[in-house]
């Protein structure tokens, strides 16, 4: 098989062994795989995949159709269109997956948008719903909300009822952030149209004093990303005063009962949204396999809206 292969601190196409599925795996065809920070990160030697997935595929989100099924196996047959958060290796002709962590592609969407829903809008609706108990009638702000998953975060809020703000720095894709659903705001804009019940920071520590100012008595923050940094001074008084909570979560390194019960999640309570029309996956560049480097280029230079997805077969 093709796959992106991680070298010298960026990526290159090469041919690799087919994998074999194990017992409870599935093999997957991929059609389609986003791409996110992670990968980036990995490539950089930066981010290790954990133990278990290939150490030099990245690739955390894919969809494809089943080509075969490992030992015990049963939840999905061959030629089902399925797509998975993964640990890695997902940026290939062919990949492994447990079925507990698959869920099936929802009806009329294609293969691109497939392959960029799992991871962003997983993560997203962890944070916001598992981690953060947002409600209907809150008020939440998405820090760096033209991303993959800032888009996913700003229209899962509105779906719930929620009154979403998104925070985006490039003035040009504010107007796409705003076709969401959200009040689209400049991030130096945040305290003032505060306060917020739940912050949802995507960007980083550097943003974690004005998070603080802008938080709603008995607010939560949300940290799930640090693309801007990861070290930062926040002032506990404010915190206490707010009866405020901060936490994070990373989704990648989960055992499998952890990425499992988030799918069965997603399956509940988001996928029949995407049947509906309801939500859409923005995706704002294809790349073939093949293209794989100028793929990463193109995201790492910044300034996207929605999704990078590698496309393959």
């Amino acid at each position: 098989m093709r796959a992106v292969t991680t070298s010298g601190g960026g990526v290159v196409v090469t041919d690799r062994p087919d994998p074999e599925p194990g017992v409870g795996q599935i093999l997957v065809r991929v059609r389609a795989a986003g791409l996110n920070g992670a990968d980036l990160l990995q490539a950089r030697g930066l981010y290790p995949a954990p133990p278990g997935w290939p150490p030099d595929i990245p690739g955390m989100e894919m969809a494809g159709e089943v080509v075969s099924t490992g030992p015990g196996a049963t939840r999905f047959s061959t030629g089902d269109r399925v797509m998975a958060v993964v640990g890695g290796g997902a940026q290939a002709e062919l990949a492994l997956v447990h079925e507990r962590e698959a869920m099936p592609v929802p009806e009329g969407l294609g293969w691109a948008p497939a392959g960029g829903l799992p991871e962003v809008f997983t993560t997203a609706h962890d944070a916001l719903f598992t981690q953060a108990g947002l409600r209907a009638g809150e008020r939440l702000c998405v820090s760096g909300a033209a991303g993959g998953v800032g888009t996913a975060a700003v229209q899962l809020g509105v779906a719930a009822g929620a009154l979403v703000t998104g925070s985006v720095r490039s003035a040009d894709r504010r107007d796409q952030v705003a076709g969401l659903g959200a009040t689209a705001i400049d991030p130096e804009a945040m305290e003032k149209a505060g306060p917020f019940d739940v912050i949802l920071e995507l960007v980083g520590a550097p943003n974690l004093g004005a998070d603080l100012n802008a938080l709603a008595t008995g607010g939560r923050i949300s940290v799930i990303g640090i693309g801007a940094g990861a070290v930062g001074e926040i002032n506990l008084g404010i915190l206490m005063a707010r009866r405020a909570r901060i936490h994070g979560s990373t989704l990648r390194a989960r055992p499998l009962e952890g990425k499992a019960a988030a799918a069965r999640l997603l399956e509940a309570h988001v996928l029949p949204l995407f049947e509906t029309g309801r939500l859409t996956v923005p995706v704002e560049a294809k790349f073939s396999i093949e293209d794989a480097p100028a793929a990463y280029e193109h995201f790492a230079a910044g300034g996207k809206f929605g999704k990078v997805v590698l496309t393959a077969g």
